[in-house]
């Protein structure tokens, strides 16, 4: 039998085109659009998968309006047989989860479901940029009812009905095996997409491709659109810098720059000038009745991601906000862990110390690492009977493909990579009712232009945290709390999927989100695969100073770094006492993942870089000539200011 081999792909607006409407919502009506990048990749591992197996059918899906017909021609011109796409207005304003509901009804219509007797591979993009969520291919492995592996960055069908993907997790990689049928989702740090060819835009001109509306396909409008999706965007604001005028070194070589550096740091900077405004008052809150929605769901869920036998910094992190939305909500609600593995008994006084209420114990040896499939299947039979009102995830790679998956299983939805959680309220003008008390997570989007403002009207309300966003909180030692065990049940088809190898480096994750000094790399300094980087991060970690290497994406496309050393949107986000950002451009992306450190020094050779836009410090020259100096002094003592934590 043939293989089918699906690429879902998205129309996105360009960032820098978009506007904010009289609503506060943003108009994408006159942005110019491109096909997602990440649903390049996905396109082109699709055409990859054809090498392999000449014989397979290539078909292109999407959901949108009639424009995004340009991005389907664009896709069979690359090289794909047939074209799909939902289009209807009754789908306008859907959230991720009524997308995904929508496009797994689409797929199914076409006869791809669990039990097709046909294999198909269905292929997406990791995410999206005017979204950046990630949920979409969960949603659809979730709705279909068929395995998934997210943040991949190549595959392969074994010509035995499996799927063989390489997936990366904090700290390294994991090789996959899945079976047919299968979703999978793409980085965008596999084989770059090709180009249209000549003969394929002829054929794409004159292909017609199919649209569907709701009603073709047997989809009710209950769960679609604004009124039918489980959450809304309330809000949506600008970002803005809130770093004072760079002080920039002055000098006519690099002795003299980086002396003026040291002076300028002794100085402290430059201050950010408070401007008295007047604060614009809220609307009158309306004099309608409030609406508990919660339907008797108490507490709130957290989620202990296990790494190398121990709870993952970022799960720890966790515990801040869900304490803090514990208080809000008042005394009696509780915080409680899901804690999933083999021997983590051991562990469940720590979460406990941390600030967890109650740590929920599923020991088994077949869970021992993450599983898509039996933690989501856990997850909602704890949800079942504990009936939490909040649920939290750290956005790792894992929870960001769990969250989505287990918001299906629940009709939740779920709101991503949230950097604030507080808990209000809603006027809804139309029922003219005030739904309280509410989650609002608050999330970067639109290339981290934006701060979104969302609110989830179903329990559990689930969110995923931004790594590296909020502190782990103070330790208190001797903590009380309950442990109970839950026993789930489990099938054989909820282990379908293995796990056939697992790589992590030894550095990364943890040690970025610990070190005091972060010295990173971008694309202008990889001609010494990172060797001025490391050394000035270890020049300082000689002298007693807490000091870690990291790098920017481009570096890591190149191969020259693993993943977990990734700074930013989509690697990670941390909040040292010094970063050094050497020869980064300063990408809105990057920029995400290092603003919350408490001084931040550029070096670039470009004096027009945006990096020295988002910096305290800055000198204009060539790393290879400033970095050597730099490394000297520190041999010398100098530390930039932070103190060594032991005696050198």
């Amino acid at each position: 039998m043939a293989l089918t081999i699906i690429s879902l792909i998205k129309q996105v607006p360009l960032p820098t085109e978009m506007r904010m409407g009289e609503d506060g919502l943003m108009d994408r009506t006159k942005a110019k659009s491109i096909i997602n990048i990440d649903c390049q990749f996905g396109l082109e591992a699709g055409l990859q998968l054809k090498k392999q197996h000449p014989d397979s059918r290539l078909i292109v899906c999407s959901m949108g309006p009639g424009s995004f017909e340009v991005a389907l021609r664009t896709a069979i011109s690359m090289g794909y047989d047939e074209a799909y796409l939902l289009s209807d207005r009754k789908l306008g304003g859907s959230d991720t989860y009524a997308t995904g509901l929508a496009i797994s009804t689409m797929l199914k219509h076409l006869g791809f479901t669990k039990d097709s007797k046909e294999p198909y591979i269905i292929l997406a993009g990791r995410q999206t940029s005017d979204g950046d969520t990630a949920h979409v291919p969960s949603q659809v492995a979730e709705s279909i009812g068929i395995p998934q592996a997210t943040f991949v960055e190549n595959v392969k069908a074994d010509g035995s009905g499996n799927v063989i993907a390489k997936r990366i997790i904090e700290g390294g990689y994991q090789i996959m095996k899945l079976p047919m049928p299968c979703v999978i989702s793409l980085t965008p740090t596999g084989i770059p997409p090709r180009k249209p060819s000549l003969s394929g835009a002829i054929k794409a001109r004159n292909l017609k491709i199919t649209t569907f509306g709701i009603d073709d396909i047997g989809l009710g409008t209950e769960k679609i659109g604004i009124s039918g999706s489980p959450t809304i965007v309330a809000k949506v604001i600008n970002i803005v810098s809130e770093r004072p005028p760079i002080t920039m070194s002055e000098g006519h070589n690099e002795t003299s720059l980086v002396d003026s550096l040291i002076a300028n740091l002794k100085k402290g900077g430059n201050v950010l000038e408070k401007k008295e405004s007047i604060a614009k008052k809220d609307a009158e809150r309306p004099d309608f009745p409030e609406k508990d929605f919660r339907d008797g769901a108490r507490g709130i869920l957290t989620w202990a991601e296990i790494t190398n036998g121990n709870v993952a910094r970022p799960s720890l992190e966790l515990l801040t906000p869900a304490r803090n939305l514990a208080a809000q909500l008042g005394p009696d609600t509780k915080v409680m862990t899901l804690i999933i593995g083999k021997n983590v008994r051991p562990l469940a006084q720590i979460l406990i110390e941390h600030g967890s209420d109650e740590v929920i114990l599923v020991e088994n040896e077949k869970l021992e690492e993450y599983l898509v499939l039996p933690f989501s299947s856990i997850f909602e039979q704890v949800i079942k009977s504990r009936k939490p009102e909040i649920a939290l995830f750290a956005a790792t790679t894992s929870g960001r493909e769990l969250a989505p998956r287990i918001g299906m299983k629940t009709d939740s939805g779920v709101t991503a990579d949230c950097t604030g959680l507080e808990i209000g309220e809603y006027a809804d003008k139309k029922e003219k009712v005030i739904y309280t008390p509410i989650l609002e997570s608050r999330r970067p989007t639109y290339g981290e232009s934006k701060l979104a403002t969302i609110l989830g009207f179903v329990c559990p309300q689930i969110s995923t945290a931004r790594a590296g966003t909020f502190e782990v909180p103070k330790r208190e030692e001797g903590r009380q709390g309950i442990v109970s065990s839950f026993n789930p049940v489990l099938s054989d088809k909820d282990f379908v999927v293995e796990i056939v190898k697992t790589v992590r480096g030894g550095g990364g994750l943890q040690s970025l989100f610990e070190a005091d000094i972060i010295v990173s790399g971008g694309r202008g300094t990889t001609s010494d695969n990172l060797g001025l980087i490391k050394a000035l991060a270890e020049a300082l970690t000689q002298q007693g100073v807490h000091a870690e290497w990291a790098c920017s994406r481009p570096v890591v496309d190149e191969g020259v770094a693993e993943y977990a050393r990734q700074v930013g949107q989509t690697g990670k986000t941390i909040r040292p006492k010094l970063y050094i950002a050497v020869g980064i451009s300063g990408a809105i992306q990057h920029i995400a993942g290092m603003k919350e450190a408490e001084k931040i020094i550029a070096i670039d050779h470009n004096p027009k870089a945006n990096i020295f836009h988002n910096a305290d410090f800055g000198i204009v020259g060539e790393y290879q000539d400033i970095l050597p100096e730099l490394i000297e002094r520190v041999k010398t003592g100098f530390t930039f200011g932070i103190k060594p934590k032991i005696e050198s």
